[in-house]
């Protein structure tokens, strides 16, 4: 072992496991014409000696329990010497032990957050003299950095910090993910994303973020939505069909390693097609997909076909889905949107698809479109052990006319006899003058033809990019009454949120050209897929209701003039965001959807600062939080008419999305009843709304049951009883709900209808 070469290949297959020849005289720096013969004399020496043993079959070599040892012993005589001679040891990530060297520390200094040389020199000086005060047995990289960082901040040099800062997880918070999360909704491949999520997350807050925003986030004032997902990828994005079913998927630079797929020749195929679409772009998405016109654009596949064909042929779609675009975390949720007629912007439209040819227009597929809607309600009742399916989600237009329609008369009922049973599906009013070509996902994001007026360019292959959360009760607080700087203080918030939301975009771009998200960056008749000038970013308002009160005394539905108050700030908020997306040339909404976190983190935030005793909020003390799906809260005690008419004043004015949900009491649900229910709703200003259902299931006697009894009523297990309610737009089952809105469930309001 006097060979220095031979100590340095054993120390490199130590850190790296097993290299091949040339892998190690390419790490080690050597040169193959000048080097070889060195090389390999050493290497058979190691070998003879049984220090390394070479695989013949992949032609690599690798330590062998003695070469283990004997590397062991040299760290161990390394590491006495230099202790010996007073000297710091430092364990480093390539596990080996290093003498301690300060001009590593001021060329990282210099190299990572571009701190002057001769500063960071002193500043590495003084982290020696620190270091050799501890009686430590050997330093960490971490520790080291730790140490630097805090000097940088006594220095009062908090920039330099920020920069040099190492992001991660301390190992309680890692150790809390496998304890705290339900088994039964996630995986451990989501607990691996959970800690990279947590360190883009604080990349984002650190490093790209504007500061202003990043400190009004950490305060409470804003909520940025994704925060992990900000510089990689879109929050949802509405698909074409068309765009697939006419031309099939091709390959392009950025995806050669996928399978090209001719245009579909059957209704099978064209599902197959679609679930494939779905799984290729579900990586580039952090949120939902939506499937608009599902129904309509599948059927002219579907002519001359029998029920019980498409019937099994969906099925095994929806099998599919569910699997693939699994609901939970870092997955991506699918909604089909669904027609009971030919909407008016398609009825004279050609027809994509079938052989790739163009036959007729989708007026002449009426028939095979409800077809298809019926065939899909059949499969979706329930699955095979009695239990409702939670995804992929129906969105269901209702025009007016529809309820007069013969045709539609029973499928109609039938998919109101499903929201009896399971509350799954979603509903959209399509009819009233703002509202005309819109789509919605069942978050309660829109998209309507506001933006170039070109209904197919502002709808399709586009969608929310981003959104950041207002806390209105905050703002409330600190101008009470004055409303002047009230409404100021919300222009100047809108301007903020824009800043932040034009870097996202930005950085979305980047992310194309980078060939990084390759399904949505696809060409297109020559243009990418995703028409990222008209996706739009999402100003969402959080506790409207409390602000509202904080200014006249009055919640929403206790007064008119809390409905008008509330009116006058959507008004002024809707112009000014108007105003900035035209002059700025990027796509504003205006949106009221749920957003627990925010929801929850902005009221505590209040508390903590202002008292309980002087913040206007729902809950308590303790679990506190702010109104954020509809304008009146879940648990008010109001009437089904109040609380319809005041839902209906606010949607005109909120142009990125608003969700209304109504609370069904158990057991009466009478799907007649609903239906009415759903035709005075499409004659009010409530743009989308569902309706919910809270349950439980038996895992031992595969049967459900309305209400949140606590055992089964046929077996008495608790352990085995599962159950589930509407968390925001998604049923989720409630233990896997935040601690703090799990009793908020059984105290909302319910309805019989």
């Amino acid at each position: 072992m006097s060979a220095p070469l031979r100590f340095k290949i054993l120390k490199l297959l130590h850190v790296q496991n097993s290299l091949g020849y040339s892998e190690i005289m390419s790490q080690l720096g050597l040169s193959p014409s000048r080097d070889a013969g060195k090389f390999a004399y050493h290497l058979r020496t190691l070998i003879k000696t049984g220090l390394l043993d070479a695989d013949k079959e992949s032609k690599k070599y690798r330590l062998t329990t003695l070469g283990h040892t004997m590397i062991g012993i040299s760290q161990e005589i390394d590491e006495q010497i230099l202790r010996e001679e007073g000297k710091l040891l430092v364990r480093t990530s390539r596990l080996a032990m290093e003498e301690f060297d300060r001009d590593k520390i001021s060329r990282a200094l210099n190299r990572e957050a571009g701190i002057p040389l001769d500063l960071a020199q002193k500043i590495s000086e003084e982290t020696e003299e620190r270091l050799l005060k501890l009686d430590a047995l050997h330093l960490t990289a971490p520790l080291i950095r730790e140490f630097v960082n805090a000097i940088l901040v006594e220095k009062g040099l908090q920039e330099y910090r920020r920069k040099h800062t190492r992001l991660g997880l301390p190992v309680y918070d890692v150790t809390r993910l496998f304890e705290d999360i339900p088994a039964d909704s996630t995986t451990v491949e989501d607990i691996q994303f959970l800690t990279g999520r947590t360190v883009m997350r604080d990349y984002v807050f650190l490093n790209v973020l504007p500061r202003q925003v990043a400190d009004a986030h950490l305060s409470g004032s804003l909520h940025v939505n994704n925060a992990d997902s900000w510089i990689i990828r879109p929050d949802e994005v509405q698909h074409d069909l068309r765009v697939f079913l006419g031309e099939g998927f091709k390959v392009n630079k950025a995806n050669t390693m996928l399978m090209a797929v001719n245009p579909p020749k059957t209704f099978e195929a064209a599902l197959k097609l679609t679930e494939a679409i779905i799984h290729a772009s579900r990586t580039e998405v952090t949120g939902e997909q939506g499937l608009c016109h599902f129904n309509v654009f599948l059927a002219p596949f579907v002519k001359g076909m029998f029920l019980e064909d498409l019937r099994r042929i969906l099925r095994q779609f929806v099998f599919s889905l569910n699997y693939l675009s699994k609901g939970g975390l870092g997955s991506s949720a699918v909604s089909l949107g669904l027609d009971f007629t030919i909407p008016s912007s398609l009825k004279n439209v050609q027809v994509q698809g079938v052989h790739g040819a163009s036959v007729g227009s989708y007026a002449d597929y009426f028939e095979e479109s409800l077809k298809i809607l019926v065939a899909l309600l059949d499969v979706v009742f329930e699955d095979d052990a009695h239990r409702p399916i939670f995804n992929p989600h129906l969105a269901f237009n209702l025009p007016r006319d529809v309820f007069t329609l013969k045709e539609a008369e029973a499928p109609l009922l039938k998919t109101h006899e499903l929201a009896a049973k399971w509350g799954v599906p979603y509903f959209v009013n399509p009819s009233p003058t703002w509202q005309k070509q819109a789509s919605y996902f069942v978050n309660g994001n829109r998209l309507a033809p506001d933006w170039t007026g070109d209904w197919e360019l502002d709808t399709m292959r586009t969608g929310s990019i981003g959104s950041i959360v207002v806390n209105l009760p905050r703002l409330a607080l600190e101008f009470s009454r004055d409303d002047r700087r009230f409404l100021r203080a919300l222009s100047q918030s809108l301007k903020t949120m824009l800043g932040a939301l034009k870097q996202k975009h930005r950085a979305i771009e980047k992310r194309i050209s980078q060939g990084l998200l390759p399904f949505l960056a696809q060409d297109i008749a020559n243009e990418p897929y995703l028409r990222m000038g008209n996706t739009s970013f999402n100003i969402s308002l959080v506790g409207l209701n409390e602000a509202v009160r904080i200014h006249t005394g009055k919640q929403l539905y206790e007064d008119r003039e809390a409905v008008d108050y509330a009116t006058k700030v959507l008004g002024h908020l809707s112009l000014e965001a108007k105003k900035l997306s035209w002059k700025s040339g990027f796509r504003l909404g205006l949106s009221q959807t749920l957003n627990t976190a925010a929801s929850t983190r902005f009221a505590e935030l209040d508390v903590n600062k202002y008292g309980w005793e002087n913040v206007v909020a729902q809950g308590s003390a303790s679990s506190p939080y702010y109104t954020s799906l509809g304008a009146v809260p879940l648990e008010a005690d109001v009437s089904l008419e109040d609380r319809l008419q005041v839902e209906g004043c606010f949607p005109p004015l909120l142009n990125g999305g608003h969700l209304s949900f109504i609370e069904l009491e158990e057991p009466h649900r009478s799907p007649d009843a609903l239906l009415k229910t759903s035709a005075r709703i499409c004659h009010l200003n409530i743009g989308a709304f569902a309706y919910t259902r809270s349950y439980s299931y038996c895992l031992n006697c595969k049967q459900c049951f309305g209400g949140l009894e606590k055992k089964c009523p046929e077996c008495k297990t608790v352990k085995n009883y599962v159950h589930y309610s509407r968390l925001g737009p998604y049923y989720l089952p409630l233990d896997s709900w935040p601690s703090t809105q799990q009793t908020r469930s059984t105290q909302r309001k319910k309805y019989v209808i």
